[in-house]
């Protein structure tokens, strides 16, 4: 019985020892040294990872600002005006138009044009997959489509009207500029404003006013550009009805008849400009910043020296003029912009 008893008190210790032993061995085993390099490398590799989304995030972001402060300035000074929230995603869609922007005068051939043009418009529905590419101004602009719920057609609009631009010809009449300026730099504006979370009707009717203004004194301030180029854009129904000629512009010529025609086209950008001031009592505070690239249109009650009366002229159109009587013809102005249609 003695034995018995002896025999099964060594049993239980030898049992108790046993499962001792395997926990102890379990315990090692997670706490080897080989567990714990590989934790720590999964947790080095994890912060290395982090650094590196950072890292690039800040690549993305600089290569957009530095993008749009070389060749959109007046673009660049405004996005730094804007509430922090806005700005990096105003740069990204400035980066975004002068990425289209300058299409034109890189390729050489139409083709070549168009299938840029594709790239970024299988870039954006990607981005709204959430899948963009791997290049600097599509990443930003994912950002910007994702913080601030971006539409998608007024992006899709600027690409088409890009697009169609490539045809490489001049504005048939004043309205086909209109038009064209409505699609691009309007659009854009209706962007900026989602940035700031406006969503207002009298915002979007100033927005589409001052876009078409814009657009106008672009396409004048880029004409010694263009021309330097034999190239001109200018409406050709303005153009036909001073009687000046393309040749005119290319070769400098500061004819009354031209000066008629830069301050016939100038003057509809003014038009556009009061009619957008007209909903400036409607318009919310927020939407203000939106609006900054127009502070060089405010007007001045100047005589206007070409037609003999007192006229109430934007800056403007005053510089535009100016360019005609600059020594050197055409080659008196020197702006970023002037050599794409931003």
């Amino acid at each position: 019985m003695l034995k018995g008893n002896m025999a099964a008190g060594v049993s239980v210790k030898h049992g108790l020892l046993c499962s001792k032993a395997r926990l102890i061995y379990g315990l090692q085993r997670k706490i080897s040294p080989y567990s714990v390099c590989i934790q720590r490398a999964a947790e080095i590799q994890s912060v290395r990872a982090s650094s590196s989304t950072t890292g690039d995030s800040q690549h993305t972001e600089k290569y957009c600002l530095d993008l749009v402060r070389s060749r959109d300035y007046d673009g660049f000074l405004s996005s730094l005006l804007l509430p922090e929230k806005a700005r990096r995603s105003s740069l990204a869609l400035r980066a975004f138009n002068v990425e289209l922007a300058q299409v034109k005068d890189s390729v050489s051939q139409k083709t070549i044009g168009l299938m840029r043009m594709q790239f970024w418009k299988t870039a954006i529905e990607e981005i709204y997959r959430d899948e963009p590419p791997n290049q600097p101004v599509s990443t930003e602009l994912w950002r910007a489509v994702r913080t601030h719920k971006l539409t998608k057609r007024w992006l899709l609009r600027i690409i088409t009207e890009r697009e169609k631009d490539l045809d490489d010809r001049a504005y048939r009449n004043l309205q086909e500029l209109e038009a064209y300026s409505e699609n691009t730099q309007s659009s854009l504006m209706y962007l900026l404003l989602e940035c700031l979370g406006v969503k207002n009707v009298h915002a979007d009717h100033a927005a589409s006013h001052i876009g078409k203004a814009q657009g106008i004194v672009t396409c004048l301030r880029a004409t010694p550009y263009h021309s330097s180029r034999r190239k001109v854009y200018l409406p050709m129904d303005i153009c036909m009805l001073h009687g000046a000629s393309q040749e005119d512009f290319i070769r400098g010529s500061r004819e009354q008849n031209i000066r008629d025609v830069v301050y016939d086209i100038a003057s509809q950008a003014h038009v556009h400009l009061q009619h957008a001031r007209s909903f400036s009592h409607n318009v919310p505070a927020a939407a203000a910043p939106a609006f900054l690239p127009t502070n060089y249109l405010n007007s001045v009650n100047t005589h206007n020296h070409n037609h003999g009366d007192d006229t109430d002229l934007t800056v403007v159109q005053m510089t535009i003029i100016g360019i005609f009587h600059n020594e050197g013809g055409v080659g008196g102005l020197s702006s970023q912009s002037e050599e794409g249609r931003f």
